[in-house]
């Protein structure tokens, strides 16, 4: 016999039982934590795909991307291996997709397992993304705890105008 409880969305603890004490929390984390970031999806042939908050547009001749990416994710070898990669700004629809490629939401059957996406020679996009840059790696070096990938847009798809998906303070948030 097992309990079941009547009170659906009842919390087991009142506050993160992980959560590092508030005086131990560092201050550049808690900077980052304050500045409203974009939520992109980077993919890349093989495929493999990680969900980036730290992108960064530099226009010029070439146009250019920074981002800082974990080292340790599937991405980053296949990005290596095969020189370019895809990013795709995301929208208030996606944040499920956002939270399955970045670990943080289970993906059965591999992460490109649902949703409709679309091939392309940098790496498959979501088909509803309203648009998605194709760029050439050019280089990276770690930077911090991340590496921060340096690339050329190569090409640019402007499908339609949507809605930024935000991240900030730790939750997903959308322009009003």
């Amino acid at each position: 016999m097992f309990h079941v409880n009547p009170n659906p969305g009842a919390e087991i603890h009142h506050t993160d039982p992980f959560a590092v004490p508030t005086g131990q929390r560092s201050p550049a984390r808690r900077l980052r934590g304050r500045l409203a970031a974009p939520v992109t999806l980077w993919t890349a042939p093989g495929p493999a795909g990680l969900t980036v908050s730290s992108t960064l547009v530099a226009e010029g001749e070439p146009d250019r991307l920074l981002g800082l990416v974990d080292p340790e994710a599937d991405l980053w070898p296949a990005i290596e291996e095969a020189g370019r990669f895809a990013v795709a700004p995301l929208g208030p629809s996606h944040r499920q997709l956002a939270d399955r490629f970045a670990g943080l939401f289970p993906s059965p059957g591999g992460l490109f397992a649902t949703d409709a996406w679309t091939d392309t020679p940098y790496g498959p996009v979501p088909a509803d993304a309203g648009s998605w840059a194709g760029c050439r790696l050019d280089t990276a070096r770690e930077y911090g705890w991340a590496l921060l990938v340096e690339a050329t847009i190569e090409t640019v798809e402007i499908v339609t105008d949507t809605p930024p998906l935000l991240h900030h303070r730790g939750r997903y948030h959308q322009l009003p």
